[in-house]
């Protein structure tokens, strides 16, 4: 899991014509947990394609999203927040952030505006550093939970940030991925950076995650809503069925998922369960809800909770879960 795989083949009409100065390419943002990275992505291409909630450290995938436009194809990784590690899972999600730098077009390191700059930003510019050839873009996300002041002082931190740890931020751009607000600035500025070349994925294609995998995302942001600080991290799904149920009119069809919750203790299982099964009624209601919006298919929802024990120390157990 430390290589990008690579893009589908592209899929062009035999009439399609490339413009001339086409550019097609990968960036990357980049940041400490819950800085808005997610949130950036979906805005960028449009749609939802990566999980958000306040909970840090919630992405644990490479999400693609990808951004049309007629004179660009942006593809957008979207990695988990780097972070010093305290588990197994943890190193791994690191290992995947700093092998996915180095294989990008251009980084976007991600700091909201609404937070001073911390330890973990500096942790992630130092870190990002060992990363010589990557142009990198300084984003200040939020900017809708910042005063005018507030965004005026945190740009300066942002430079003397890259002054300190010998960063020469290409840009420094402010934007609020909610309002929208500079984000068409923030794309051209990606753009910029990527070569000349063919769109990778073919026109209207927004993700190349599986379904399964997003399906997952969402169940599991669904999970993550309201649940206490230490759960979040136990907390892993893997969808082991999607079918489309047969015996149905093709104008009525109803897709059966089948996925399993993990977590890795007795105690948290209850959590997620709730009082006579209140709260996993309440979690399967709006992970269905997200599903259906996503593959526009109406969804039968089948969650059962279970327990993989210690599974973020557990080698053999994050194999399972696909880490």
């Amino acid at each position: 899991m430390t290589k990008l795989p690579p893009p589908a083949p592209p899929v062009f009409g035999s009439g399609a014509v490339i413009p001339e100065g086409h550019r097609s390419g990968f960036a990357s943002f980049v940041g400490r947990p819950n800085a808005g990275k997610s949130t950036l992505t979906n805005a960028l291409v449009g749609t939802k394609v990566a999980i958000t909630s306040d909970k840090p450290q919630t992405t644990r995938s490479v999400i693609r999203g990808i951004v049309h436009r007629e004179d660009a194809q942006l593809v957008l990784v979207d990695t988990p927040g780097v972070h010093r590690p305290r588990t197994l899972l943890g190193e791994r999600l690191n290992d995947l952030v700093l092998s996915t730098w180095s294989e990008v077009d251009v980084v976007a390191v991600c700091f909201p505006a609404n937070e001073k700059i911390g330890p973990g930003d500096r942790f992630i510019v130092n870190e990002l550093t060992k990363v010589k050839r990557t142009p990198k873009i300084a984003v200040a996300t939020k900017t809708d939970l910042a005063s005018p002041e507030r965004i005026a002082e945190h740009l300066l931190d942002i430079s003397a940030l890259g002054h300190d740890t010998g960063t020469d931020w290409l840009e420094i751009v402010p934007v609020s991925a909610q309002d929208g607000s500079q984000v068409g600035l923030l794309a051209d500025l990606l753009v910029g950076r990527l070569p000349e070349g063919p769109p990778l994925y073919p026109e209207g294609e927004l993700t190349d995650s599986p379904e399964e995998t997003l399906v997952a995302e969402l169940i599991r942001e669904a999970a993550l809503d309201g649940v206490r600080d230490e759960l979040p991290h136990s907390i892993a799904v893997v969808v082991e069925e999607m079918t489309l149920r047969e015996d149905r009119p093709a104008d009525k069809p109803l897709l059966d998922v089948h996925a399993n919750l993990y977590v890795e203790r007795d105690s948290q299982k209850g959590i997620v369960i709730g009082r006579k099964g209140a709260r996993l009624k309440t979690v399967g209601a709006a992970a269905r809800q997200q599903i259906e919006a996503l593959l526009g298919t109406p969804v039968f929802l089948d969650l059962q909770v279970k327990i993989a024990k210690d599974w973020q120390r557990d080698p053999r157990q994050l194999r399972k879960l696909g880490f």
